[in-house]
């Protein structure tokens, strides 16, 4: 997918550095992928010299510092600051993660930080994840079932069950996986992408839900499935430690068995 809110054959280009102040003595670099749709031009990047002294130990620490003290124009997002929200996906040091999640002290040299790869950038760090959210709705992420439920009781599951959906319902939705994924750069209009599928698995898995088999009808496609080739991107990168290669395996395992 093309950064398609980007000029053609634009390139990134250096911007303005923002010096430490005086007498710092503990300074760090951060290097800073800027683009303002209402400026238009190359997108550049903008180095902020930070006196980790006077910062947090995270590199949304930095950012927030930067927005409040250096450069109010910085534009990006965040929220929860405890890696359960996703709001920070980005790619720091050549890695997508979360900037809440990732230590300062991580990186040796200067902090090199972008929007996550190969999506429209709206601004700055901001990707424009309009595409993927749809995506994930399109899966139906919600619990199916035509059976009634029990009078005065919930729809409850074994221990072994609900052991079952481990290491899926985690997920937060950031995208660091599926923009990490060269399928998903190249196909991402067909491809669903490791954390879509991730996500379907979660409610395929579900022994609550009483749709798997209309799931898996739906996943049925040369594209939205089975362009993952399995090179582990995904799960390499994913900040909360999941693994979405093996979820998206298991429901290529549970393809092959209907098939019988």
């Amino acid at each position: 997918m093309a950064e398609l809110t980007l000029p053609k054959n634009s390139r990134v280009v250096a911007g303005t550095t923002h010096k430490a102040p005086a007498g710092s003595t503990n300074v760090k670099s951060f290097q800073v992928y800027r683009w303002n749709p209402d400026e238009g031009g190359n997108p550049h990047t903008d180095t902020y010299e930070i006196d980790l002294d006077q910062c947090g130990p995270m590199v949304l620490d930095a950012l927030i510092k930067i927005k409040n003290e250096i450069d109010p124009t910085l534009t990006f997002r965040r929220s929860c600051r405890e890696g359960i929200c996703g709001s920070c996906a980005m790619n720091i040091d050549g890695t997508n993660t979360l900037a809440c999640l990732k230590p300062i002290e991580s990186v040796q040299d200067a902090v090199k930080i972008n929007p996550l790869p190969h999506m429209a950038v709206v601004k700055d760090l901001i990707p424009d994840l309009t595409q993927a959210y749809a995506q994930y709705t399109s899966i139906e992420p919600w619990l199916q079932a035509d059976s009634p439920v029990p009078p005065d009781a919930e729809r409850l599951q074994s221990i072994e069950e609900r052991a079952e959906l481990d290491g899926l319902w985690e997920c937060i939705l950031c995208f660091c996986c599926s923009t990490s994924c060269p399928s998903y750069w190249w196909n991402g209009d067909r491809f669903l992408g490791p954390a879509v599928l991730m996500a379907a698995y979660r409610w395929i898995v579900d022994s609550r839900d009483e749709n798997a088999g209309k799931r898996l009808d739906a996943l049925e496609d040369p594209f939205k499935l089975y362009r993952c080739h399995t090179i582990m991107n995904c799960t390499q990168t994913c900040p909360k430690g999941l693994n979405p290669a093996q979820a998206i395996g298991k429901i290529k395992q549970r393809m092959i068995e209907r098939r019988g």
